[in-house]
């Protein structure tokens, strides 16, 4: 299992990419996978088998048109761990109140 974060994005398409990054975050939404989409990044979970067709087609979608596409992909591989997509924040959440406790 892994969390994958990804950004995508057409190159010379303009000012404005908020159709082709909609696009993009509708398949990854399709897709069943959990995920969460933020300003910056759309982060999907699953095996690399599952998750990786599917950041493909968001990538093939954001380029139809012929345009350009950047792709940034950063990946945390951990093996066997699931839920981690909310898990990771949920323990960093925790701590920060345990110490605001302190105080």
């Amino acid at each position: 299992m892994a969390i994958f974060a990804f950004s995508v994005a057409p190159l010379g398409a303009g000012e404005s990419v908020t159709d082709s990054v909609a696009e993009a975050v509708r398949i990854v939404r399709e897709s069943g996978l959990p995920n969460r989409t933020t300003s910056m990044f759309t982060e999907i979970e699953g095996d690399w088998d599952d998750v990786m067709p599917v950041i493909q087609r968001a990538t093939e979608a954001v380029g139809a048109g012929g345009h350009r596409v950047s792709l940034v992909l950063k990946a945390d591989i951990r093996p066997g761990a699931t839920g981690e997509l909310t898990g990771k924040v949920e323990r960093v959440e925790r701590r920060l109140a345990e110490g605001a406790a302190e105080m």
